[in-house]
């Protein structure tokens, strides 16, 4: 069992930017991939990231390629998900997600683990 606890969510205005922390204790997280998702009010779950178990992988959507960056330490057991030149449309609960595959496509049902989720709302 992996235990996921995202934070660093809140209220910033459009331009701004925030950085989401997913803590996960315990020995086995290095050998995960990493995601983040995120899911707005009435829309289906959306993949944002992902990260290889030793980093040297990431995946973005192009809805936030070159202005999101993952990342992630494996000796804090932390990914992070760095997030810039933030938008109205990027409102939205973001979740982290552990998954034992090593290869992933973004699909919610590829990854095991869920956080509980952080709130990110960018005002305009």
């Amino acid at each position: 069992q992996v235990q996921l606890v995202e934070s660093g969510g809140g209220l910033v205005q459009a331009g701004g930017s925030l950085r989401l922390s997913c803590a996960a204790p315990g020995r086995t997280f290095s050998s995960y991939t990493m995601g983040w998702f995120r899911q707005a009010p009435g829309k289906e779950r959306e993949f944002v990231a992902a990260i290889s178990w030793s980093g040297g992988r990431q995946y973005y959507s192009d809805s936030v390629k070159g202005r999101f960056t993952i990342s992630r330490d494996n000796a804090k057991n932390t990914v992070y998900l760095q997030t810039n030149s933030l938008k109205p449309e990027d409102t939205a609960v973001y979740y982290c997600a552990a998954s034992a595959r090593t290869v992933i496509s973004g699909r919610p049902y590829e990854f095991d683990y869920w956080g509980q989720g952080t709130q990110v709302t960018v005002s305009s």
